[in-house]
């Protein structure tokens, strides 16, 4: 029989993780006549071109795994593929289905039964019962099994934890991830009990031995790798665990990897600061989910944390330099109104995180928050994601000022290509989140919301809008540039930047002479060559020294002139390598 997987991801770059685990798992049980396929695709995907795929494919059974952004391709999915193949069987687990299963049983006639929690054991035990005869509404089913059966539904009741030990290591063929995020788990479950997260419903943590660990940490290393994204949830509630593993990833660095960690901040000790000091820069990423730093929310979500400790150490890894650090905000939480979801904004955007993820409330099937929707006054979505729609404390109409505000969020601050006109253009509003929320609602008068904008656009959209708020901002224009050359060596000038055609000449004697000066590496090794040199960078005239404006975000006036190197970028933010020129070497 032929058991196709089916992952239907949000993004090309992601990874249907679990699709892999069931495969792997299954192959390993050695289950004679299986045959298994995996399709993954995305949400970008027209459904009929996933339909003639997975009709094409001809399988016995397709199994869906179904999460809330493709949970819609999903019911349309399986009920055309009922329609064109009446006998295929078709199956589905994820999270968006373990919790209600028999209604969604009822609502989607075209699936044959639902895998509850996690899926290996499950899946593997009913493709050996598919293989004895093709059927199985008369077999003695595994636990974590929903099945339609003539007299309704058959359920066989929660399937127990399993070994972390016996799942297989799924990344076998690195080929097959190309240009790919890579998932990887070394632990299930969550010791805390945020009522808006699934992992809160598993107290019990299961780790992953040791041993295996080193060795799938060694494949990734090996193949060199760009990204392992740990799934794990709270990755350093076990510290013995967590440093285990930072540790071997310091020592076995191939200079190349990046892994990223969601950790609890306040956990962090003098120890895990230790090693941290001594990584590469860009070796580790860690996201920090604070949600908010109201009190009274903090604790109607039963989340606990030292709020104190959690930013003392957010600043100390910050200082560190080496570590790209994301902090999280969830919008729509109970307790929480406009005016305090504005102060957690702030006390966050105080501590300069290099991703300030703004993300909003979702009501999980499964989770605490589902059951206390009314009780808060929570209007969700009534399909997925279901996301907040008003509380009892937010209305629909800042909500929707709360998503303009996480679109310039996005766009301007998470991208970190505008980094140096925000450092000095936000401090101009009466806070941060004002900044963001008056640029925010222009941007949506103006309609620009409607339209996608290339990063020249971008630049000029956010212009255009501080120019209409203080037309004569004195050194706008050249932090604009710094930001812009920072990040690519453009070929054509903004039309509102200097022109530089005077300095041409120069600079070309410049790189031709001056060599072993501005480029003392290459020079040394041999390696300099003064056309390659010039076309791999670019020098800009400024009138403020730029490297004190970096480093301490102090303005000097004074003529600057700044070599951007884009052969050497630096590893967290990708921005060019920056050299101060000193005039004296023109002379």
């Amino acid at each position: 029989m032929k058991y196709l997987l089916c992952g239907i991801n949000a993004k090309y770059i992601h990874s249907n993780l679990a699709v892999f685990c069931l495969e792997a798992y299954a192959k390993k049980c050695g289950i004679p006549g299986a045959e298994f396929v995996i399709k993954e695709y995305t949400i970008n995907h027209y459904v009929d071109k996933i339909l003639e795929d997975l009709y094409e494919e001809n399988a016995d059974v397709i199994i869906f795994s179904c999460y809330i952004w493709n949970i819609a391709y999903v019911r349309e999915l399986a009920e055309e593929l009922k329609q064109l193949r009446p006998e295929l069987a078709i199956w589905a687990g994820g999270p968006e289905v373990s919790y209600h299963a028999e209604t969604f049983l009822q609502e989607n006639p075209a699936v044959d039964l639902v895998m509850q929690g996690e899926g290996e054991e499950q899946f593997a035990a009913l493709c050996a019962l598919w293989e004895k005869d093709g059927r199985l509404e008369d077999a003695d089913l595994p636990a974590g099994v929903v099945i339609r059966d003539k007299a309704g539904y058959r359920n066989m009741g929660p399937a127990p934890w399993m070994d972390m030990n016996e799942i297989p290591f799924v990344y076998e063929d690195f080929q097959l991830f190309a240009h790919k995020i890579l998932y990887y788990e070394t632990s299930r479950g969550c010791p805390f009990g945020c009522t808006y997260c699934l992992s809160s419903v598993e107290k019990k943590v299961r780790f992953r031995a040791w041993e295996l660990v080193k060795k799938e940490l060694d494949c990734f290393l090996a193949a060199r790798v760009p990204q392992v994204k740990f799934v794990d949830r709270t990755f350093n509630c076990n510290k013995t665990h967590a440093m285990r593993i930072w540790r071997y990833i310091t020592e076995n660095d191939n200079g190349v990897t990046n892994f990223h960690f969601e950790i609890s901040a306040d956990l962090l000790d003098e120890e895990a600061f230790a090693l941290f000091s001594q990584m590469r820069p860009g070796l580790i990423q860690l996201e920090i989910g604070v949600q908010s730093t109201n009190s009274a929310t903090i604790d109607a979500i039963c989340r606990h944390m030292d709020m104190e400790k959690l930013f003392y150490n957010v600043d100390r890894v910050k200082k560190l330099g080496n570590i790209h650090q994301h902090l999280d905000l969830i919008a729509g939480l109970p307790e929480e109104s406009y005016a305090q979801f504005k102060q957690s904004f702030n006390d966050l955007y105080a501590h300069r995180p290099d991703q300030l993820q703004l993300g909003f409330l979702k009501v999980l099937k499964g989770t605490c928050m589902e059951s206390q929707a009314e009780h808060y006054g929570i209007i969700y979505r009534s399909r997925a994601p279901y996301e907040v729609l008003k509380t009892r404390w937010v209305t629909f109409e800042e909500m929707i000022r709360l998503k303009g505000v996480e679109e310039m969020v996005e766009t301007y601050y998470n991208s970190g290509q505008y980094t140096a006109v925000l450092a000095y253009v936000v401090p101009r509003f009466s806070d941060p989140f004002t900044f963001y929320e008056e640029f925010a609602l222009w941007y949506r008068e103006k309609e620009y919301h409607k339209k996608n904008h290339s990063r020249m656009e971008k630049y000029e959209i956010l212009r255009q809008f501080l120019k209409t708020r203080e037309p004569e901002l004195p050194l706008l224009d050249e932090m604009l540039l710094l930001d812009m050359y920072l990040r690519e060596n453009l070929k054509a000038r903004p039309k509102w930047a200097a022109e530089l055609s005077l300095f041409k000449k120069q600079w070309k004697q410049l790189y031709r002479e001056k060599g072993e000066y501005l480029f003392a590496d290459k020079y040394a090794a041999g390696e300099y060559d003064s056309k390659k040199a010039a076309n791999s960078s670019h020098i800009e005239i400024f009138s403020f020294h730029v490297g004190e404006w970096m480093e301490k975000g102090e303005i000097r006036e004074e003529k600057c002139l700044c070599l951007f190197d884009y052969e050497q970028r630096n590893p967290l933010n990708m921005n060019a390598r920056v050299r101060i020129i000193s005039e004296n070497i023109l002379k």
